[in-house]
């Protein structure tokens, strides 16, 4: 159940417990209300749990041979021994 579910249940439940006020004999509306939304927020509180939990144990060691592989280092710069001329160049037109 995803949270859009929980809370129309929750609605419906209100809905159900506090605005209905026709009576049956068999049934209590406002009973089934409150299990109705309860019902709601404890899918609503599962979705959540569900889908925020961390994972412990579970992360992948690489070996150091591996892990120098990809290890990210910046490339060494090196000085020019002469300056660079950067000046524009001129086009000669045929």
């Amino acid at each position: 159940m995803r949270i859009g579910p929980g809370l129309t249940l929750v609605v419906v439940g209100a809905v159900l417990a506090f605005a209905v006020r026709d009576t049956f004999h068999a049934v209590d509306l406002t009973a089934l209300g409150i299990i109705i939304m309860l019902g709601g927020a404890a899918g609503i509180w599962l979705t959540y749990r569900l889908s925020n939990r961390t994972r412990h144990g579970d992360e992948e060691v690489l070996e150091p041979d591996v892990e120098r592989q990809y290890s990210i280092k910046p490339p060494q710069q090196r000085i020019a021994d002469e300056p660079i001329d950067v000046t524009p160049r001129t086009r000669s037109r045929r």
